[in-house]
């Protein structure tokens, strides 16, 4: 979406935490918000942090979105950078 393409990772990660912490859901904005990071071939650019905090935002927010999942989970392990996420940030990828 044209009006994603502004959004820097942190502003995905800010928001999407936002609302999963609230307990707002709003599942139309987060589903577009998750396609949006799929379609895109920007995760070398989320800090590890973002990457948390966006699966534990959806796993909170009990949003499924598999693809979202997959592509985050495929890109720590093609990247393999474990030794750049803390283990608070590990913890809740997992568990998300």
């Amino acid at each position: 979406s044209k009006s994603l393409d502004r959004f820097i990772p942190q502003d995905f990660s800010n928001t999407i935490w936002a609302y999963a912490t609230a307990g707002v859901r709003h599942p139309h904005l987060l589903e577009k918000m998750a396609n949006h990071i799929v379609e895109s071939d920007s995760l070398h650019r989320f800090v590890s942090q973002a990457l948390s905090n966006i699966v534990w935002a959806y796993a909170t927010a009990d949003i499924n979105h598999p693809k979202l999942f997959e592509k985050v989970a495929s890109h720590i392990v093609e990247s393999k950078s474990l030794d750049r996420f803390k283990p608070q940030e590990l913890s809740n990828i997992v568990w998300a």
